[in-house]
């Protein structure tokens, strides 16, 4: 018979993949292409946007135009770091809390919230879906009454009972 797994290894589960997930993402991106593409690739999501958005792309625009292979190489650190933040169960709270902030801040940044929408549209881009992710993670974690399941913090919490605000959403 299967064993069957509590609500705490389920969210663990989908906690480890959802990691591989990004940290395949952030391998793919460790090259010169994509660092020296990241500009073009930023700007990609101002077009075709409507008019109210153009400011908001255009300070996105100036911002990243300050050192565009400094922002791609944050990127890749980013994404990496939540990754392992995912995998291990390493600071959880703050890698759910900062994931959804970063995805929100993709998708609403270089894929141009998904859009410009149109009869064609099919897509809302991935980086919506991440952020749901990484909240779901949270509130799941956070209803669970058990332990979490395959996590480092819960090793350090038994060492040092101030890493707790850091680990449990």
């Amino acid at each position: 018979m299967p064993r069957k797994f509590d609500l705490p290894q389920r969210v663990a589960l989908l906690r480890i993949v959802f990691g591989v997930i990004w940290l395949i993402d952030a391998g793919v991106k460790m090259n010169h292409v994509f660092v020296n593409e990241f500009k073009a690739d930023f700007t990609e999501g101002a077009a075709g946007q409507p008019g109210w958005l153009h400011w908001w792309f255009s300070f996105w625009t100036h911002v990243i135009n300050t050192s565009p292979s400094g922002f791609a190489y944050i990127t890749i650190v980013l994404e990496t770091l939540l990754g392992l933040s995912l995998v291990f169960g390493f600071g959880r709270r703050s890698g759910y809390l900062a994931g959804f902030v970063f995805s929100l801040a993709i998708w609403a940044i270089p894929e141009g919230f998904g859009g410009p929408y149109s009869m064609s549209s099919t897509d809302i881009a991935q980086g919506i879906i991440y952020a749901l992710v990484f909240a779901a993670l949270y509130g799941l974690e956070s209803i669970a009454e058990a332990k979490p399941a395959w996590a480092v913090d819960t090793w350090i919490e038994r060492r040092f009972s101030s890493w707790r605000p850091i680990a449990e959403p």
